[in-house]
């Protein structure tokens, strides 16, 4: 169970690709606190078209959705499904918060959202692409993925302004955890 004030806290991880927001929501989960990952927005999207996932049907996916609904399309789909975790929990968090309009979007709706970034050097990032299990990337899609998410998706802004920041250079997992658990404390979240 966790303990919170009675506000509600939506810890919103964001970082470039590679950098661990996937790792760190997952193991926010083993302590109970849900998640909703953005990028399911697009593997559903896709799945429901037929389309295996590919860098290009994502690309393309993520495009088409943002020109029906704007740069903050991921938050304005994922809403339902961050307020129904709302309605059972105190604490949830976000994997993959992308552009600056999702940020204001949702920072409308949730004034106890808390902007982490996870960062990690690129080079670091670039091998953990090339090796992970789903949607690996090749060191040239790591770098066009990273220019595209920058210039096209307004990443920057989200990152710039986080609230809290945790470096991930290590390839210890516990290293990662630590430094989670720390960043609770400090927000007096409390976990079973």
């Amino acid at each position: 169970m966790i303990k919170q004030s009675s506000q509600k806290i939506v810890l919103a991880f964001v970082g470039m690709p590679g950098a661990g927001k996937t790792e760190a929501t997952a193991y926010l989960e083993k302590k109970g606190i849900p998640f909703v990952r953005f990028g399911d927005v697009t593997d559903e999207g896709l799945h429901e078209l037929s389309l295996p996932l590919t860098p290009d049907n994502e690309s393309k996916f993520r495009e088409k959705i943002r020109a029906e609904l704007g740069m903050a399309a991921y938050a304005i789909k994922a809403k339902s499904k961050l307020d129904s975790l709302l309605q059972k929990h105190d604490v949830i968090a976000i994997d993959g918060l992308y552009s600056w309009e999702e940020y204001v979007y949702l920072k409308n709706f949730f004034s106890g959202l808390q902007l982490i970034h996870i960062f990690a050097q690129p080079n670091i990032r670039y091998k953990r692409l090339i090796v992970r299990a789903i949607r690996p990337l090749s060191l040239k899609e790591s770098r066009k993925r990273d220019i595209t998410e920058l210039e096209q998706l307004n990443k920057g802004g989200p990152i710039a302004i986080a609230d809290y920041l945790i470096e991930n250079n290590s390839d210890s997992l516990e290293e990662l955890y630590k430094k989670i658990d720390s960043l609770l404390a400090r927000l007096h979240i409390k976990t079973s």
